[in-house]
């Protein structure tokens, strides 16, 4: 019999707090994600779209659109942490753009545990708060959020099965 091995996140007793998860590859951004993304989510922000418009505005260029950027951040972390093994996003909070992404950048992102508990509730189940740190090729932090979910334990989720 041929053992099949299936890529899955980390079960909440998996994750440790303290730990820098760095997620790799990085994703390097494109105009073409950027007007995707934007006209999609219907943002008409003439910053994400309108290039002569920008290069009069304080950055000289268009920016990418922060909510791509957010989306990318969370995303290169879940094959890592969460494939399989979240229940449900609770939450993100503290939201921060501290430097714009542009087109060509690329987006490396790294998720601190920052603390998580077994639920009081909702037993086989735990809440863990992470930390998503972004940065651009050259180190710069160009988004962070701290993001809550609600996860298997690992011998919950295989009763589940």
């Amino acid at each position: 019999m041929t053992r099949i091995v299936e890529q899955r996140g980390l079960y909440f007793d998996e994750l440790e707090e303290d730990v820098v998860y760095a997620h790799k590859p990085g994703r390097t951004v494109t105009e073409t994600d950027n007007v995707l993304f934007t006209t999609m989510t219907m943002n008409t922000q003439a910053l994400h779209l309108d290039a002569a418009w920008s290069a009069g505005q304080p950055f000289g260029q268009r920016l990418m659109n922060s909510m791509f950027t957010l989306s990318t951040m969370v995303g290169q972390s879940v094959t890592q942490l969460t494939q399989g093994t979240i229940i449900a996003q609770l939450g993100l909070t503290d939201v921060t753009f501290p430097h714009p992404l542009y087109h060509g950048d690329t987006l490396y992102t790294e998720t601190v545990i920052l603390g998580k508990r077994l639920s009081s509730s909702r037993p086989g189940q735990g809440v863990v708060t992470m930390q998503h740190t972004g940065r651009n090729q050259d180190g710069t932090v160009v988004a962070s959020a701290t993001r809550t979910c609600l996860m298997w334990t690992k011998e919950a989720h295989a009763a589940q099965s």
